[in-house]
């Protein structure tokens, strides 16, 4: 037995070319469109990541300045102490010499009460700074933790599409 050839006519073999190569391309066009879609989301991810990493590092840099204040600020009010201090014991010294001993302790009450009236103005403004500072660390560990999440939810969507 010989087996008959079968011969297809080229038309048919073209329509059929045509109609495989039309399918191909309507089973790609979603896939295609995803990938699209997804690029550009990532995308934007990137460039939220970006916005977020530039507010993480001018909020460090302003939280390196703010301590630079805090440590020049710690620094006057260590001096204003000592000079306070040294003024207050040489005034003291004097007026106890000149003085009767009542005048002299009321005298020393009321500088001391300035001077921890002024202690204490310098210590709010230290505390102030030092609130500031607190500010920009906690404006700088929220960046860091918004950067974390968008770099998780990145990982999860490249996790969806592997």
């Amino acid at each position: 037995m010989t087996a008959a050839k079968l011969e297809i006519p080229d038309a048919i073999v073209a329509a059929l070319g045509d109609w495989v190569q039309q399918q191909a391309e309507a089973a790609g066009a979603g896939p295609r469109a995803a990938l699209a879609r997804s690029e550009q989301e990532l995308q934007a991810a990137r460039d939220e990541l970006g916005a977020a990493s530039a507010a993480r590092e001018a909020a460090q840099a302003l939280a390196a300045e703010r301590n630079e204040e805090i440590e020049q600020l710690m620094a006057e009010l260590r001096n204003a102490r000592a000079i306070a201090t040294d003024a207050l014991v040489g005034k003291a010294k004097d007026q106890l010499a000149i003085d009767g001993k009542d005048a002299q302790l009321a005298d020393l009450r009321a500088q001391i009460e300035r001077n921890v009236a002024a202690a204490a103005a310098l210590s709010d403004a230290r505390l102030q700074a030092e609130m500031e500072l607190v500010g920009a660390v906690t404006a700088r560990d929220n960046y860091a933790a918004e950067i974390k999440d968008l770099r998780a939810r990145l990982a999860a969507r490249q996790t969806e599409r592997a």
